[in-house]
C-alpha cells in the first residue's frame, strides 16, 4: 500500500469515528492491511487495537462499501464481530469455503442460534453481533458506504492465528514510502 493511502485512510476513520460519537484512545494502536492483495479498496480494513489482553482483545475497525475482508478463520480465537455503525455483510462457511459447499452450520446472532448455509451472507444492522467460534470461515463487507466495526475476542495472535481461504493472502501489507507516516502501524512496531 502506499503511505499517503494508509494516511488517507486513517484520516476517513478519524473523521466517522468522530462524527459518530467513538472516542480512540490518547495513543491509538493503528493497523491497516491490504492482506498483501495490492488493492486496499477491494480488500482492505483499518483496525484500531483497545485492547490486547492474555485473555481478551477489543478491536474498532472501519471500512468503505468494497472493502472485504477476505474468507478467514482462527485456530484458537472466538469473537463477536459487532456493527457499531452501519450495516455489515458477514459470510458465514462451516470449513473451508471449497469444501463447505452447502453445509449448515448454526451460529449466534445476538447471542441467539441462527441456522445457516455455508457461503450465506448474513446482514448485521447497527447495534448487531455475530458469534464466530474457531473453525468456522467467515468474510465481511460493509453494505452501506462506511461501516464501524467492533471485535470482542480471546486473545489476539494476527501472526499465528489466522488460515485465510487464499493462501496468497497476507496479514500485513508492504509499504510504498510516497510522504510522511501521520501514524504509526502496529505492523511497523514489529519489525523495529
Amino acid at each position: 500500500m502506499k503511505r499517503s493511502d494508509i494516511n488517507a485512510l486513517v484520516r476517513s476513520a478519524r473523521a466517522c469515528f468522530a462524527a459518530h460519537g467513538w472516542a480512540l484512545p490518547p495513543e491509538p494502536r493503528w493497523d491497516v492491511t491490504d492482506f498483501g492483495l495490492g488493492d486496499w479498496r477491494r480488500f482492505g480494513l483499518l483496525l484500531v487495537n483497545l485492547a490486547d489482553e492474555p485473555e481478551y482483545c477489543e478491536k474498532l475497525m472501519y471500512a468503505r462499501a468494497g472493502m472485504t475482508t477476505p474468507a478467514h478463520c482462527h485456530r484458537r480465537k472466538k469473537e463477536d464481530i459487532i456493527a457499531r455503525w452501519g450495516a455489515l455483510d458477514v459470510r458465514v462457511w462451516a470449513a473451508a469455503p471449497v469444501a463447505a459447499a452447502g453445509q449448515g452450520l448454526s451460529v449466534p446472532i445476538d447471542g441467539r442460534p441462527r441456522e445457516a448455509r455455508s457461503g450465506e451472507a448474513i446482514r448485521l444492522e447497527a447495534g448487531s453481533r455475530v458469534t464466530l467460534v474457531p473453525g468456522v470461515y467467515h468474510a465481511f463487507v460493509p453494505a452501506t458506504a462506511e461501516c464501524i466495526i467492533g471485535e470482542v475476542s480471546t486473545a489476539n495472535d494476527d501472526l499465528n492465528d489466522n488460515v485465510f481461504a487464499d493462501p496468497d493472502i497476507g496479514r500485513f501489507p508492504g509499504i510504498e514510502e510516497d510522504e510522511p507516516a501521520a501514524v504509526r502501524l502496529i505492523s511497523e512496531s514489529r519489525t523495529s
